[in-house]
């Protein structure tokens, strides 16, 4: 692979044009990995980039390389980071990383005093939240806002969701299900 300047920074209209690459990867990520991601559309990226709610990351020369986005719960009480996707070519480089620190940072300038939350089945990403300092938390604990139940019913895990909203403990969730376990995190500073 040539070596390549990365930027990190927020998205604007002018990235328009990696959308639909954004989604393609995004979709071959989750069935390549076999785990679950909550389906976009179109609109709702270009929305994101537009609202000032997405970070992305490219190339010098302006390749695509990774995106993220934030989404505001609650009017403001809750924010969750959400999206992560890195192209393949430049994953386990650390830009996943990055990204992910950068949309925490910019849900914090905009939402100062929000609960700031994660929810993946992907182990990176759980990881990654624990080495950003997240914390483990309940389904109690992050926006109850129907709405964002509703963009979760898009996931393959979907049903899984609803079983560990029934036991409603992260402890139980480790004890009975080893593959799929969804990572709810809020940063410390959220708290």
């Amino acid at each position: 692979m040539e070596e390549h300047s990365i930027v990190v920074r927020v998205a604007t209209l002018k990235d328009i044009k990696h959308v639909n690459q954004i989604i393609q990867e995004t979709h071959q990520s989750a069935l390549q990995r076999g785990i679950g991601i909550s389906n976009r559309t179109p609109e709702s990226i270009v929305a994101k980039m537009r609202d000032g709610k997405s970070i992305i990351a490219v190339t010098d020369k302006g390749e695509w390389v990774g995106f993220s986005y934030f989404e505001v719960w609650e009017s403001g009480k809750f924010v969750s980071n959400s999206g992560l996707i890195v192209s393949p070519d430049f994953r386990h480089t650390g830009v996943a990383k990055a990204i992910k620190e950068r949309i925490f940072k910019l849900s914090r300038e905009k939402y100062p005093t929000a609960k700031i939350f994660s929810i993946t089945s992907g182990i990176a990403v759980m990881k990654m939240n624990t080495l950003l300092d997240f914390e483990p938390v309940t389904f109690q604990q992050i926006t109850q806002d129907e709405k964002f139940w509703g963009g979760c019913k898009s996931c393959v895990n979907f049903n899984l969701l609803g079983y560990i909203s029934f036991i409603g403990s992260l402890d139980m969730i480790h004890e009975k299900v080893d593959v799929h376990a969804y990572c709810l995190s809020t940063h410390p500073s959220s708290l």
